[in-house]
C-alpha cells in the first residue's frame, strides 16, 4: 500500500473520530441544557431559590471556606478507618493505589496538637514551632494517615465531653490505637475506581433500611432492585411527597450527601495517566451519566436539588453556632498563637456571611407536633441517622471511607446544633458549659463537610460552563 493512500485514509479516519467527538459533545450539551432548565427555582420544603445559593455561595462563602480548611486547626481529621463492619462479612479492601494509605511523619504535625492541651480552650503556652506541609506521598491518592504511638497518646490531651445523648453519629473512639490522623489536604475526594456492587450494597442499605421506606415502594435508578417497567419513579415520589416533613428532610440530606460526593468524583477524576503521572480534571460524560435528566429518567436535577437543600441545611447550622465560637474563651488551638487568631477570626468572618443570608431553613417546623410524639420522632431521627454512620464502617476503600465518615459526622453534627437551640442560647461567656459542648473532631468535621457542599455547588457552575462550550 503507497504511502499516501495510508495518509488519505488516516487523515480519513481522524476527521471521522473528531466528528463523532463533536457529535458526543453537541448531545452532552442539548442534555445538560434540559436538566439545567429543571434546577431553578424554588426548593421543595423551603423558601429558598438556587440562583440566590449560586451566587451567596459562589462570591461570599466558598473563597473564604477554601482559605480556612488550609489552615492547620482544620485540616487535621482523626479517623478510625479498620472499625470492623458491623452489618456485613467485610469483603475486603479495595487494592487500587487510589485508596492506598500511607503514613505522615510525626515532626509534621503542629506542635499544639501534638502536644495537646490538658483545657481545650486553652491559649497557654506552647512556643510557636515552624513546620513544613507533608509532602505529597508518591503514590497516587495515597493517604497520609498515621502516626508514632507517641503522638497517639499525646492527643488524648484534647479534651471530650459526655453529651453522647445528642449525638447523630457514631463516634470513633479517639483513645483507640487504631484512631490515626489524617492530613486532609493531602488526602482530596476524588474518583478512586471504587464501585459495582461494593458501593451498590453501601448506598442500597443506607436508602432502603434507613430513610423510613418501606420495601414495597422501589427507588429510582437503584441498580439492585428489579426492573418496575414503565414505571419512572412517580411512584416513589407520590410516596416520598405523603411522608410527614421530618421523614421527607430525611431522606433528601442523603440523596443530598450522596450527589455531593458523586460531584466530587466527577469533578476530580483520572482523566489520563502518562508514565506515572496521574492527570486529574473534571469528566464531563460521567457528570451527565449521573445527573443529566434523560440519562437518570428525570433523577438527577431530584439530585442536585436535594444537594442544595442539604446545602441550606447545614449553613443554617453554622448561622446558629455562631455564638458558640464568638465567645472569648473559644480558641482553634494549635500552638501557633498569631495562627490560632488569624484561624478564628477567618471562621467568624465566614460565621458573619452565613448569619447575614436572608432565606435560612427553618427548623423551628420540624418536630412540631404534640411533645410525646415530636420526641419520638426525633429520637427515631437521630437514630436512623447515627446507624447510617455506622454503616461508614463497611467502606471499602480508605479514602472513600475518610471522606464518608467525615461528611457523615459533619452532618450529624449540623443536626446536633440545629436541635440545641436552647443549649447553645444559655452559654456562658466564660466557661464551657455542661450543656452543649463540640469537641474538636466535630468542629473539624463540621467545617469541612460544608466546604465540601460548597465545593459542589461551585463545582456545578463548572460543568454548565463546560458544557455550554461543547454546545
Amino acid at each position: 500500500m503507497s504511502s499516501s493512500r495510508v495518509v488519505r485514509r488516516t487523515a480519513a479516519e481522524t476527521e471521522l473520530a473528531a466528528r463523532l467527538l463533536l457529535l458526543v459533545l453537541l448531545t452532552i450539551g442539548h442534555l445538560w441544557g434540559a436538566a439545567e432548565a429543571q434546577l431553578t427555582g424554588v426548593l421543595d420544603d423551603c423558601l429558598c431559590d438556587i440562583e440566590s445559593i449560586d451566587n451567596f455561595n459562589n462570591f461570599k462563602i466558598f473563597p473564604k471556606i477554601q482559605k480556612l480548611l488550609e489552615r492547620d486547626y482544620f485540616r487535621y481529621y482523626k479517623v478510625n478507618l479498620k472499625r470492623p463492619c458491623p452489618f456485613w462479612a467485610d469483603d475486603g479492601h479495595c487494592s487500587i493505589r487510589d485508596c492506598h494509605v500511607e503514613p505522615c511523619p510525626e515532626s509534621k504535625v503542629p506542635v499544639g496538637i501534638k502536644a495537646g492541651s490538658a483545657n481545650k480552650y486553652s491559649k497557654t503556652a506552647n512556643h510557636t514551632k515552624e513546620f513544613e506541609d507533608c509532602e505529597q506521598a508518591n503514590k497516587l491518592g495515597a493517604i497520609n494517615s498515621t502516626l508514632s504511638n507517641q503522638s497517639k497518646e499525646a492527643f488524648i490531651d484534647w479534651a471530650r465531653y459526655d453529651d453522647s445523648q445528642d449525638h447523630f453519629c457514631e463516634l470513633d473512639d479517639e483513645r483507640s490505637p487504631d484512631a490515626q490522623y489524617v492530613d486532609l489536604l493531602l488526602n482530596p475526594e476524588r474518583y478512586t475506581g471504587y464501585k459495582g456492587p461494593s458501593a451498590w450494597r453501601l448506598w442500597n442499605s443506607i436508602y432502603e433500611e434507613n430513610c423510613f421506606k418501606p420495601r414495597s415502594v422501589y427507588r429510582p435508578m437503584n441498580p439492585l432492585a428489579p426492573s418496575r417497567g414503565e414505571d419512572d419513579g412517580e411512584s416513589f415520589y407520590t410516596w416520598l411527597e405523603g411522608l410527614c416533613l421530618e421523614k421527607r428532610v430525611f431522606y433528601k440530606l442523603i440523596s443530598g450527601l450522596h450527589a455531593s460526593i458523586n460531584i466530587h468524583l466527577c469533578a476530580n477524576y483520572l482523566l489520563e495517566e502518562t508514565w506515572g503521572k496521574p492527570r486529574w480534571g473534571a469528566n464531563v460524560k460521567e457528570f451527565t451519566s449521573r445527573f443529566d435528566t434523560t440519562e437518570t429518567k428525570g433523577e438527577g436535577p431530584r439530585r442536585l436539588k436535594n444537594l442544595y437543600f442539604l446545602y441550606l441545611i447545614e449553613l443554617r447550622a453554622l448561622s446558629k453556632v455562631a455564638s458558640y465560637f464568638e465567645r472569648s474563651i473559644v480558641d482553634l488551638y494549635t500552638g501557633n498563637a498569631q495562627e490560632d487568631a488569624e484561624t478564628k477570626s477567618l471562621l467568624l468572618e465566614i460565621f458573619t456571611h452565613t448569619k447575614s443570608f436572608p432565606m435560612h431553613f427553618d427548623e423551628k417546623s420540624m418536630f412540631a407536633g404534640d411533645k410525646k410524639g415530636a420526641t419520638s420522632l426525633k429520637e427515631e431521627f437521630r437514630l436512623h441517622f447515627k446507624n447510617i454512620s455506622r454503616i461508614m464502617d463497611c467502606v471499602g476503600c480508605d479514602k472513600c471511607r475518610l471522606w464518608g465518615k467525615l461528611q457523615t459526622q459533619g452532618l450529624g453534627t449540623a443536626l446536633k446544633i440545629l436541635f440545641s437551640e436552647k443549649e447553645i442560647k444559655n452559654l456562658p461567656e466564660n466557661s464551657p458549659s455542661k450543656g452543649f459542648q463540640l469537641t474538636r473532631q466535630e468542629i473539624v468535621a463540621l467545617l469541612n463537610a460544608f466546604g465540601r457542599l460548597s465545593t459542589s455547588i461551585r463545582e456545578l457552575q463548572n460543568f454548565k460552563i463546560l458544557l455550554q462550550q461543547t454546545s
